[in-house]
């Protein structure tokens, strides 16, 4: 018999991956349309935790029409081999298990969950809670035997999952906290995952201690337990290897990892760069690092942003440009806890290189902005084009300013030199250098250019050869 008979829809892993579009949804809970929703894993005391136990706090499924709802998730565990340190590990597998069930579509994770019921399975009964308690409940204890209790709390009166989400985001908090003061060099692993695969089949999530999951919910911590309990689960251990770039972040260990995992689609990952061989990005990232060309910075939006960016784009068609396990140039998927990271982009110029960013994101993560930066980044309220982003960031005197007038000036000197036909590799050479000025002796050519502490801004610049004689 199996251990789902008396679920009235299939679960399994063939349903991992579906997806449920709106009109063929019955209702769903959280998402981009609801602010409080959560889901939290806490390890009990045997004596703490009821075994089977299942509670709806609130309207249940059956009781509610089609519209968007709040959601907590509250799993509390038990067993004599458990400790917080694992909170983390049990709670990103809800993801997969709740998945695992016929018509129903979960997405993102902790604060950002997304899950939708569809018609279909709501008809063939899946109309209660405590289907979906009974699926993870015995799935949990299958695949970790090590939890030997467990009960679920699913709350959907409004006022109460207010009151948990605060909870649920005070534990998040202190479980990074936790991984910030470890570094990248001082490790000899590395830990991968691959629980998004089912939605990005190339994608393989690499979680060092200075770059989270792009999800938000693994730190190097999570991935070392993970790894630990469950060795030939969907997250590993993955041995670093010979490291070919410091600044980039490229590793011998991570790239023949990567190369297995995505089927040979991937064969290079830069940890920290948006562009060459970024890292892949799954559909689960809380937010998106894209690059703006007209002010040559990045922007960042995260799930949670409803309007469109400076580039006119909204976060959802943004994420569908990098999702799905690809390397786009320029498009980055990761979390909010990585913009912490001294590491977080890194090779591209890190945070001298944001010029965008939602002012609810901006706020939390301010204290990690380098000192002085933070109110030259624009929000929302700021800039809504990238006309009104450029006068901004000049106004502001944003660093990436400098870098337009470097290139500016680099631009106006080729240009010269290509029209008067000089060698490129002697101006080159000396415009490099940023203390000094540029000097074209007089007998190259029969003309002087001399160019010291300038500021060029020009569409064109002609040099004309002056007669002899």
């Amino acid at each position: 018999m199996s251990m789902f008979a008396d679920i009235p829809v299939e679960v399994g892993v063939i349903y991992e991956g579906e997806r449920i579009r709106w009109q063929d949804a019955q209702l769903e809970f959280g998402g981009p349309r609801v602010e409080h929703k959560f889901e939290l894993v806490r390890v009990r005391r045997l004596d703490e935790v009821e075994d089977g136990k299942i509670t709806v706090i609130g309207p249940d499924i059956k009781d509610l029409e089609k519209k968007s709802y709040p959601l907590g998730i509250y799993i509390e565990v038990a067993g004599k081999d458990l400790d917080e340190e694992i909170e983390g590990v049990i709670e990103r597998r809800i993801h997969e298990y709740v998945n695992y069930i016929e018509g129903v579509m979960h997405l993102n994770q902790r604060y950002d969950i997304w899950i939708r019921v569809s018609k279909r399975s709501f008809e063939k009964g899946l109309n209660s809670f405590t289907y979906i308690g009974k699926v993870l409940q015995r799935l949990f204890k299958s695949e970790l035997p090590i939890i030997e209790k467990i009960q679920i709390t699913f709350i959907t009166d409004p006022e109460k999952v207010k009151e948990k989400f605060k909870e649920a985001m005070e534990v998040y908090e202190r479980r990074d906290a936790r991984a910030r003061g470890l570094k990248d060099e001082e490790v000899d692993a590395f830990y991968g995952c691959t629980l998004c695969q089912s939605f990005a089949p190339t994608h393989v999530c690499i979680i060092t201690p200075q770059r989270y999951s792009n999800c938000g919910a693994i730190s190097w911590f999570d991935g070392r337990a993970a790894a630990r309990i469950d060795p030939k689960g969907p997250i590993f251990r993955i041995e670093k290897g010979e490291c070919i770039d410091p600044l980039r972040g490229e590793y011998t260990g991570v790239n023949q990892v990567v190369k297995m995992k995505s089927g040979g689609e991937i064969q290079r990952v830069w940890l920290y760069s948006a562009f060459g061989y970024p890292h892949t990005s799954c559909g689960c990232f809380e937010a998106v690092a894209f690059y703006i060309p007209e002010v040559d910075g990045f922007g960042i939006v995260h799930r949670g942003f409803t309007e469109n960016t400076p580039i006119g784009l909204s976060f959802s068609t943004i994420a569908d440009s990098t999702a799905g396990g690809r390397q786009v140039d320029g498009f980055h998927g990761i979390s909010i806890e990585y913009m912490r990271s001294p590491k977080f982009l890194q090779a591209d110029g890190g945070w001298e290189r944001v010029v965008w960013v939602p002012s609810t994101v901006l706020e939390k993560v301010k204290d990690f902005v380098p000192k002085g930066l933070a109110d030259k980044i624009a929000t929302e309220k700021d800039a809504k084009t990238v006309d009104e982003l450029k006068q901004f960031l000049i106004a502001k005197g944003h660093p990436v300013v400098k870098r337009w007038e470097a290139k500016a000036a680099e631009e106006a000197v080729k240009a010269a030199v290509e029209e008067a036909k000089l060698p490129t590799p002697a101006v080159t050479a000396q415009i490099q250098a940023p203390a000094a000025g540029l000097t074209v002796p007089a007998g190259v050519g029969g003309f002087r250019l001399s160019l010291k502490n300038v500021k060029i801004h020009a569409k064109k610049v002609r040099i004309i050869r002056a007669k002899e004689g």
